[in-house]
């Protein structure tokens, strides 16, 4: 697509928000939002997005100040400032704060007008923004990252692998036999993080397991978990080390950029931080779509979900749902900014991307090195499959209930039917807990 035509769909598009979402040229004198979001693993898509938010504050009237924290420190903010009434008018999370849906604004007006402006969006968006049992979107995403397998090709082509593990049977095998040869290890975390959390649950996806089922009762105690969870343990004692214990959202991109994993499973980050310090080294690093198992192949995502808190008002109220509408409508410019990391839940406000993966424009060699990609997207869902996400699943998030069951059976201190039939117990706690609270119910 020329610049020129992909010009002219960007103008088109903030035009219909504009005239959807605000009636008047500017708000009023004196309006102010303020942002808090993590800070990006590309630092210069910040950059971009700091100008962005001065332009957009000029072309409207209104004072826009942007901070930027680590990602852990959000959900914790965002829940001491809807209790002192007070603070940031948007808050950017990477995980579903369903949890504290009554200090939030209900946001299914700019929801709605997103799905008549962009069309269709992908499922596990609305599934981490939208709570069926009380028919309220608590968030509004426009974008998400995807996880997807990051392998060193060197390593897996002498293993037998040329193109990667495939399978959860590969990863264990190819895996095993790298590390007892090299004494690298497969870098997947058994850890209370966020990324340890996703790569966990695509296990026990991938085998058939769940923490809920589409209609949001607990089923985390089957015979499809332990097994998940056996093999999660198998997998650390034959191809891992103690010290994906311990690993923090970080420690698998930093493995990777050191060569000291095989496999990880990632957005891209890890890989454009390579590919900035060494080409020829990620060069050598291959992608995969989610593994499959013996129920199938389910990727995770990390979903980008911004909540306007409960004590946000008047015009800086309608302000901020004009910023994200925008936000949306200029997510082609977010993806290339992001440099391919963003991707749209509304696919049709990045027409350019299947291009893009075809031909990276950040010069990967090869040129298409991400079109395996597109499988992967065919094959993400969201925290909380094949239900949306709740109250209970983000507190079974927030307790790190599944690190801790994969730990103590990888560890040795506890049976894998021990340890789910325990931590099964505790999730259906929890559930009933937001149950009686009408906040956990149909999948719709």
């Amino acid at each position: 697509m020329t610049s020129i035509i992909r010009t002219l769909i960007v103008l088109t598009i903030c035009a219909a928000v504009s005239a959807a979402s605000a009636a008047q040229d500017g708000f009023p004198d004196g309006t102010e939002i303020s942002l808090l979001q993590w800070s990006h693993f590309v630092p210069t898509y910040d950059e971009w997005f700091d100008a962005y938010t001065r332009e957009w504050g000029a072309a409207n009237n209104v004072s826009v100040t942007v901070d930027h924290v680590n990602f852990t420190e959000l959900p914790t903010s965002l829940a001491a400032e809807i209790d002192a009434g007070q603070g940031h008018t948007i808050i950017e999370l990477p995980s579903s704060p369903a949890s504290l849906v009554q200090g939030l604004h209900d946001l299914s007006d700019i929801n709605s007008q997103a799905d008549a402006l962009f069309g269709e969006r992908r499922h596990h968006c609305k599934a981490v923004t939208y709570l069926p049992s009380v028919g309220v979107y608590y968030g509004f995403a426009a974008g998400y990252a995807l996880n997807h397998g990051n392998y060193d090709i060197e390593l897996w082509a002498a293993a037998g692998y040329p193109e990667g593990p495939k399978t959860y049977e590969d990863l264990l095998a190819g895996g095993r036999a790298i590390f007892e040869a090299t004494g690298i290890p497969v870098g997947i975390g058994i850890s209370p993080e966020i990324d340890s959390e996703i790569a966990n649950r695509e296990v026990i996806w991938s085998f058939g397991g769940s923490v809920q089922d589409e209609s949001g009762n607990a089923v985390f105690n089957s015979p499809a978990t332990v097994a998940a969870v056996k093999y999660l343990a198998q997998l650390q004692n034959q191809a891992m080390t103690a010290e994906v214990f311990g690993w923090t959202g970080a420690s698998n991109n930093q493995a990777l950029v050191a060569g000291a994993a095989s496999f990880i499973l990632n957005p891209d980050s890890a890989y454009r931080s390579l590919q900035k310090v060494d080409r020829p080294a990620a060069a050598n690093i291959g992608f995969t779509p989610a593994l499959v198992g013996p129920a199938g192949a389910f990727g995770g995502t990390h979903a980008f979900i911004s909540v306007i808190p409960a004590y946000v008002e008047g015009s800086q109220l309608q302000a901020a749902k004009k910023f994200l509408l925008d936000l949306a409508a200029n997510y082609s410019e977010i993806t290339y900014h992001s440099e391919l990391f963003n991707l749209p839940c509304f696919p049709g406000t990045v027409t350019e991307l299947d291009s893009w993966l075809d031909d990276d424009p950040f010069g990967s060699s090869p040129a298409d090195k991400f079109a395996v990609l597109k499988t992967a997207i065919d094959r993400s869902v969201n925290f909380g499959f094949p239900g949306f996400s709740n109250p209970a699943i983000a507190q079974v998030y927030a307790e790190h209930i599944i690190p801790k069951v994969i730990a103590q059976v990888a560890l040795g201190e506890a049976t894998a039917e021990d340890a789910v039939a325990l931590a099964g117990e505790r999730i259906e706690e929890i559930f009933a807990h937001w149950r009686s609270l009408g906040l956990v119910g149909s999948g719709g």
